[in-house]
Formats: C-alpha cells, structure tokens, sequence
C-alpha cells in the first residue's frame, strides 16, 4: 500500500481554527485562498520575492507561498483579513490609508502583515542591516526611513508606493509606541 499523501491539517487562521485535509505539497497561501477563501493574501511570485503573501505565523512574518500548509498545522496566523479589530482599522492600516500607502493595492495586505511584524521586530529590539550599533547594550535602535526601507525590503511593491509606504510603518510605529507607553502608565 502507498502512502498517504494526504495529512489532516488544523489551521488556526485569525483566532478561528479549520480542519483540514490537505495534499502535502499544498502551500499555506494556496489553502488560505482556494481552501478557506481567505482571498486577502495574494499570489504574486510564487517564489517567495516578492511579499504579496506576506501573513503572521506565531506573530513573526512568513511568506506563505514557501511555506506548506503541513508545516503551518497548529500555528498562528494572522492574515489581512484578521488584522483590524471589528470595523476598527489597526493603526497600520489607518496609516496605510491616510498617507496613501498604496496604489493599486495588490501588494498592501502584503505590505500591512509586514508592516505589523517589522514593527514588532524592532520594538523587541532586533537589529537589521541598516542597524548602525547591533551590540545589546545599544538598546532598540531608532526606526528610521533607512532602518524601515531595509526591513521592508523583501515586500515589492510594483507602483513604486514605497515613500508612503515608509512614512505609513514610521507612523504607525510612533502611534502603537506611544499607546505602549499609555498602557504602562495607566
């Protein structure tokens, strides 16, 4: 008898969790838009290059076209779809908006999820390679346009959005340090 090339998956995608059977060699991206109809994530490369897939699994940035649905069983993932609170907007997507952070829109919930965890990154004080002093007792390094434009390299965005996209993530970032700092206080 053959094996199974089947595996029953449980997904945990925005706080909801969907049994699934699926093909070992399913990609999370195409069980999330084929399976599940969460059709926010997008396809663009399909290798991996260019963000448009781009989800949060376990609060970390992955791109879902690399990464298989087997893989991703039992994980948290967030997709655009789970990224606002009701019919508020997250303060990433209301920067988005408000500084016309997109044009065409095909790679924004791309851009969004990375945006979420390029944030958390350097909130946790992860260095990058624009990171000028990368030694632990520096501290969490300023988020600068050069600091997010390299964060957010891995995310393309072929309209060429990419100042509003930066000014988007430096302002979201500002407004979730300071709702940081208000929680602490109160």
């Amino acid at each position: 008898m053959a094996p199974s090339t089947t595996s029953a998956v449980i997904l945990n995608i925005n706080g909801e969790k969907h049994s699934l059977s699926v093909d070992h060699r399913t990609t999370l991206l195409d069980a999330l838009r084929e399976r599940l109809d969460l059709t926010g994530t997008k396809k663009g490369c399909d290798q991996g290059q260019c963000g448009a897939c781009t989800v949060l699994m376990d609060g970390r940035r992955a791109v879902s076209c690399l990464q298989l649905a087997v893989a991703a069983d039992g994980r948290e993932i967030t997709t655009i779809e789970g990224v606002a609170d009701g019919e508020a907007l997250h303060p990433v997507q209301q920067a988005f908006l408000d500084l016309d952070g997109f044009q065409c829109g095909y790679c924004t919930p791309g851009q969004i999820c990375s945006a979420l965890g390029v944030i958390a990154e350097h909130a946790e004080g992860w260095p990058s390679a624009a990171t000028e002093d990368v030694r632990p007792e520096a501290g969490v390094p300023e988020l600068t346009a050069a600091e997010i434009r390299e964060r957010m390299s891995g995310n393309l965005c072929r309209c060429g959005a990419y100042v509003s996209i930066v000014q988007a993530v430096s302002r979201a970032a500002r407004i979730q340090q300071s709702q940081t700092i208000e929680e602490g206080v109160a």
